[in-house]
């Protein structure tokens, strides 16, 4: 599996969030902690991405359910 670091920029655009919103949601266990790499700090992109996933199946569980072919009961 290929893991890919991101920087804040990046992170930002992705989520739409500001750095303090990001960090805010860190500090409260709500977002991935980003990791160092000597000087500087980097999330992996396929956690973000998941959070990303997760939000949306909360706000639409049966359209993104019905997306990827499961069936849910009304």
């Amino acid at each position: 599996m290929s893991q890919r670091l991101i920087r804040l920029p990046q992170v930002k655009a992705m989520v739409g969030l500001g750095r303090s919103s990001i960090y805010d949601r860190i500090k409260r266990g709500e977002f991935p902690k980003p990791i160092k790499v000597g000087r500087v700090s980097g999330w992996i992109e396929a956690e973000v991405q998941v959070w990303i996933s997760e939000r949306i199946q909360a706000s639409r569980p049966r359209a993104v359910t019905a997306a990827i072919g499961f069936r849910v009961k009304a």
